[in-house]
């Protein structure tokens, strides 16, 4: 009890990893987590639907899914179940860096390709898991700031899209129109605003404000219309492979590499936890402890396929509300998991936000996107920038951006390999893999 109560004070926490906070603390600390979260795991179903032109109903469900998927997700990161998770305060949620691969996998061949494939590709993550430490010799910190930047880049062109009006504007001549590029920048002035303020509830919290006041006034304007919704009642019932499953290798490629990358950005994550949280960093436990964590990423992604939502990753965010509210209890963790999962099971919650109009999306995304790049830059800066790292990642973003670009300059390759590299985040990590481990320079 006394190396407890030493533990706590030499990390400045108030709640250790193993403590149980009082019911009222518990449920306040995980409000702040779920402000924290709640976007994020709510944003990729909506970009992706948006993208897919896929229908209200739809996207209502992907919404729910997505939260009861991170529900269980998150649960199983905190308990560690027969090996799978941390064990750690460690909160999961749909991933952005999928959005890129599962956009392009749902052009293809719709919602049965993209959980297909999604589960077939977690595979790759859980494999990693069992060779850590093989692996950070080839995916590198320097690989991986690359990809993450290129995923960010790529991601923008979405954003600038939603800011624009969408799929929908483009076909009705509105696109670009100053009503729908006021809105975004309002939105976007907001998160800026109450991101700069020194009240950390409000900047923890300026995405949900700016989407919420962004919304309204989007519904006086008249560009929200509840009569298109016949009910807000009644419970979803998760229904697994509801929309059928299907398989693509050009897919799978694609959605392998960013698993790959997911895995080795999950380390950094539930090193950073670990840190915060006063538990070691290193030896048996926290080898344990990382190779589980990583194992329950993937699984979890696979879980979330099975469930028909898109892939599950460790949110970051959460690392720094860890700091904030001085609560590392892992018990914590069980009331997010139990609130998303209860979210997730009422139709009302995704309704609400799957009405919400592009515009306002586009003008969170894109700074959200804009965040990823710059998190990508961080990783690179931390590193040594010599001549080898300069040419490694002169050839990753020439490369990936050009196809990204001008996706035209595939036209003449076979399909396979067409389908397979016409994503820059795909060409730019294949580049960067191979051309960190062949290039050998001299300093």
């Amino acid at each position: 009890m006394e190396e407890k109560a030493t533990s706590t004070h030499t990390t400045g926490l108030i709640y250790g990893l193993n403590d149980r906070p009082p019911v009222r603390e518990a449920i306040f600390a995980a409000i702040q987590h779920l402000l924290a979260i709640f976007v994020a795991i709510i944003t990729p179903p909506l970009i992706i639907a948006g993208a897919l032109k896929l229908d209200l109903e739809t996207t209502s469900f992907l919404v729910s899914m997505a939260l009861f998927a991170s529900g269980i997700s998150t649960f199983i990161q905190c308990k560690r179940i027969g090996g799978i998770g941390t064990g750690l305060l460690c909160i999961q949620g749909t991933s952005f860096s999928f959005i890129g691969p599962i956009i392009s996998a749902g052009m293809l061949g719709g919602l049965p390709l993209i959980f297909g494939t999604c589960i077939a590709a977690s595979s790759v993550e859980m494999v990693i898991s069992r060779i850590l430490k093989y692996t950070r010799k080839v995916i590198t910190p320097l690989v991986s700031g690359i990809v993450v930047t290129l995923i960010g880049m790529s991601l923008i062109k979405v954003g600038i899209t939603a800011c624009g009006g969408g799929v929908a504007a483009q076909g009705n001549g509105t696109f670009g129109s100053f009503e729908n590029l006021g809105l975004a920048l309002l939105v976007l002035v907001l998160i800026i605003f109450f991101n700069r303020s020194s009240n950390r509830y409000l900047r923890m919290s300026s995405i949900v404000i700016g989407l919420m006041i962004g919304y309204a006034v989007a519904w006086c304007i008249g560009k929200v219309d509840f009569s298109a919704v016949q009910s807000f009642g009644g419970v979803n019932i998760p229904l697994p492979f509801k929309y059928g499953l299907d398989f693509d290798f050009s897919a799978f490629i694609a959605l392998g590499l960013v698993f790959l990358i997911t895995a080795i950005e999950a380390y950094g994550d539930i090193t950073a936890n670990s840190l915060i949280s006063g538990e070691p960093v290193e030896g048996k436990t926290f080898i344990k402890r990382a190779s589980g964590g990583i194992l329950a990423d993937g699984f979890n992604s696979m879980l979330a396929g099975v469930l028909n939502s898109f892939p599950n990753s460790v949110f970051a965010q959460n690392n720094g509300m860890i700091q904030l509210t001085g609560v590392a209890s892992r018990y914590v963790g069980y009331y997010i998991a139990g609130c998303l999962i209860l979210l997730g099971l009422f139709p009302g919650v995704g309704l609400i936000f799957s009405l919400m109009p592009e515009p306002v999306l586009g003008g969170a995304t894109l700074l959200m996107f804009g965040t990823v790049a710059s998190a990508g830059i961080r990783i690179i800066a931390a590193q040594k920038i010599n001549r080898k790292a300069t040419l490694v990642m002169a050839l990753c973003f020439s490369l990936g951006l050009s196809v990204e670009m001008v996706p035209d300059i595939l036209c003449h390759f076979p399909e396979t390999i067409k389908n397979i590299f016409s994503s820059g985040i795909t060409t730019g990590g294949v580049t960067a893999i191979v051309s960190n481990v062949l290039i050998r320079m001299k300093e």
